[in-house]
């Protein structure tokens, strides 16, 4: 893929942590399809995802859906749901993954990549995700604290982490990043 171009992201989980990174990813210019419910998508459909960040306020307009099929032309998935949530959504997921298509863990909790992998046979990318963000109101986050990321050595993923302002480290070993 030359630099120039964007893979489709889908961002499994449109709450703080998905809405964040996603909405930066769709803000560089990224085609992002956020996969949440139903007050959300609903949201993001009619207004647009509003980051109030601490380095700024815009609005983007995104692709939002309740169906988990609508990541099926993804390249890139961000799995941003709640640690409780990981294996339906693994298993929700598997089905609808493009051939190739690069899973991240973006949640919180060290077992997430073993359990998206035994319920979904997903081999995901391990990250440590350090931000302060919080939904205000369906189709807003507001952004207070951080915003980077530490992966496991995927040097394509942290060049797209980075081409939208993302700060990114990468590590071999990502359960002991810190």
């Amino acid at each position: 893929m030359p630099d120039d171009e964007w893979p489709r992201i889908a961002v499994v989980g449109a709450g703080a942590v998905g809405c964040y990174f996603g909405g930066m990813l769709a803000l560089a210019g990224a085609p992002v399809t956020f996969i949440g419910r139903v007050l959300q998508v609903e949201a993001l459909r009619t207004n647009g995802l509003t980051l109030e960040s601490v380095r700024f306020t815009r609005t983007v307009a995104v692709e939002a859906s309740t169906e988990m099929r609508s990541a099926a032309d993804a390249k890139v998935v961000l799995l941003c749901v709640k640690t409780t949530d990981t294996e339906e959504a693994a298993r929700a997921l598997a089905p609808h993954l493009a051939k190739g298509a690069l899973v991240v863990s973006l949640q919180n909790g060290v077992d997430n990549v073993s359990r998206i992998r035994a319920a979904g046979g997903i081999d995901a990318v391990p990250a440590v995700v350090y931000v302060g963000a919080e939904v205000t109101e369906p189709g807003r986050v507001k952004h207070t604290a951080r915003g980077d990321l530490v992966l496991g050595n995927v040097p394509d993923l942290a060049k797209l982490f980075a081409r939208a302002e993302i700060p990114i480290r990468r590590s071999a070993n990502v359960a002991i990043s810190g």
